[in-house]
């Protein structure tokens, strides 16, 4: 088949795909997703201490502008939770106009990353680190988030959150006002938590709309004294980054910002691709296309100044599971946005932070895998330690440093068992002893070698088989080298070294 002919059967396949029965479903799709994204865009925006509007204009460019572009065909984008920390730590450090140039250059490297074709290589990143990076990041946005449902300021950092804790449930127990939204707030959870178990017909409606709703309903009529989110206008919460802040990327800190946004947005997305092509026998994603469409969306949300979006697992398994077949549900779902946000952004003003607070605090609960914790420490306990350690090192240091040592930890203990090695002894009494090395022979490994070696007798001659070994290093050849001229020096005769590695 020549090129034309691929190209005439790949639009023909195209135009079936966006065809009258698929657009039906496609539609009704849009809707569900646009109803579960609503509150959740709202939600994190506010919690990153931004602007509503910006948290809908993420959501708005990832329906129609990744949306529209190559890689996984029912994956839905937006601003997600697992970022909700890094932003607000980067908004309160550098302010919000730099968080434009963030998300931009975090953009910019996603397109670079996905030219240079190593979106498949996020699959190699040890799921112990991104589960361990997603239990940190939910233990933070837990802890900030129930001050939120409050109407209390959060502490800066996620020690802090967590020690101030039991002081901010006294005080707020001891006021009236704050006792009522944060029993709003617990309402809204209470909602998600029970809405699987209600019938069918009223499970029609998102469980986070519900509770969002409901909670609204209850704020108006028995007019509730909490805080409401504010209202600036779509185009009034634009703010694109202007050319002196640029200059910001400069420092240190705020690349590591960049490195950490793109790093965490990048494994985000992929590790939810891969899960969501377990939902649907639809095509497979192609993950440098993926990633390339993440960077693009990315970079649009850093020209206008918004939320930095990943895709999100929540969306895309409601948009698979609601019949779509194609990617014009998620096209649509942005548009749906973009009306709403056009049309109605007043009616963005009487919802209660404290239900978005309390629909992030499901959220994050969501993102500790307790359960899978509990056998990875039956049967990987060292992998469970990894999780643990990212988790705590996120909570107590910051969210890239914390990523950082979870990356570590996991090459340093695949390293300690590739270099798995061990040392059988021969001497049957009479002629020269025996010690023949198996495995893999590094620097991780030499203590247990020498030790051994070292415990031989020193008045008998040695024979060093290294035929068994698949890996020597230049440390473990050096030390055995240094071994033998000990040995060779105070024994009767030299240490024989045979089938050199």
């Amino acid at each position: 088949m020549s090129d034309r002919d691929r190209s005439v059967v790949k639009e023909r396949g195209q135009r079936r795909a966006w065809c009258l029965p698929h657009l039906r479903a496609d539609i009704a799709s849009s809707l569900v997703v646009f109803l579960v994204a609503l509150p959740l865009c709202v939600g994190v925006a506010v919690a990153s201490g931004v602007p509503a509007e910006l948290g809908l204009i993420t959501g708005i460019v990832g329906g129609l502008v990744t949306g529209l572009l190559p890689g996984s065909s029912l994956q839905v984008s937006g601003p997600a939770a697992g970022l909700t920390v890094l932003v607000f730590e980067a908004v309160q450090k550098y302010g919000l106009p730099v968080l434009g140039v963030l998300v931009l250059a975090a953009g910019l490297l996603q397109l670079a990353m996905g030219a240079l074709r190593l979106g498949r290589w996020f699959r190699a990143i040890s799921v112990a680190v991104v589960e361990g990076m997603l239990a940190g990041i939910g233990l933070v946005l837990i802890a900030g988030q129930l001050y939120a449902m409050a109407d209390a300021k959060a502490p800066s950092t996620g020690l802090e959150k967590i020690a101030g804790l039991p002081g901010m449930l006294i005080d707020t127990v001891g006021s009236g006002t704050a006792l009522t939204a944060f029993g709003l707030g617990a309402g809204t959870i209470a909602v998600l938590a029970l809405w699987k178990k209600l019938p069918k017909t009223v499970q029609v409606i998102p469980a986070p709309l519900a509770a969002v709703g409901l909670a609204t309903s209850a704020s108006s009529f028995l007019d509730l004294p909490v805080a409401k989110v504010q209202v600036k206008g779509l185009l009034g919460a634009i703010q694109p980054p202007g050319m002196g802040d640029f200059g910001q990327l400069a420092g240190v800190g705020v690349l590591g910002t960049v490195l950490a946004f793109t790093l965490i947005a990048s494994a985000e997305s992929l590790f939810s691709a891969a899960a969501v092509d377990r939902l649907h026998d639809g095509p497979r994603t192609h993950y440098d296309k993926e990633l390339m469409a993440q960077g693009a969306g990315n970079t649009v949300c850093g020209l206008l100044g918004a939320l930095p979006m990943t895709a999100v697992i929540v969306r895309s398994a409601a948009n698979v599971q609601a019949g779509a077949r194609t990617k014009a549900s998620r096209v649509l779902h942005g548009g749906w946005l973009l009306l709403f946000a056009a049309l109605l952004p007043a009616a963005l003003g009487v919802i209660p932070i404290a239900a978005l607070a309390g629909i992030l605090v499901y959220s994050g609960c969501k993102l500790i895998p307790v359960k899978e914790l509990g056998k990875l420490w039956r049967e990987h306990r060292g992998e469970a330690l990894i999780l643990i350690t990212t988790a705590v090192a996120i909570v107590s240091v910051s969210m890239f440093e914390g990523v950082l040592i979870g990356l570590a930890l996991a090459v340093a203990k695949t390293a300690w068992e590739s270099s798995h090695v061990r040392v059988e002894v021969i001497d049957k009494g009479a002629g020269p002893i025996q010690a023949h090395l198996i495995g893999n022979a590094t620097f991780l490994r030499l203590p247990k070698i020498l030790d051994t070696l070292e415990a031989l007798p020193q008045n008998r001659p040695i024979e060093l088989h290294l035929s068994g070994l698949h890996h020597l290093d230049h440390a473990c050849r050096t030390a055995l080298e240094n071994w033998a001229a000990r040995h060779t020096t105070s024994g009767i005769e030299p240490v024989r070294v045979t089938s050199t590695a």
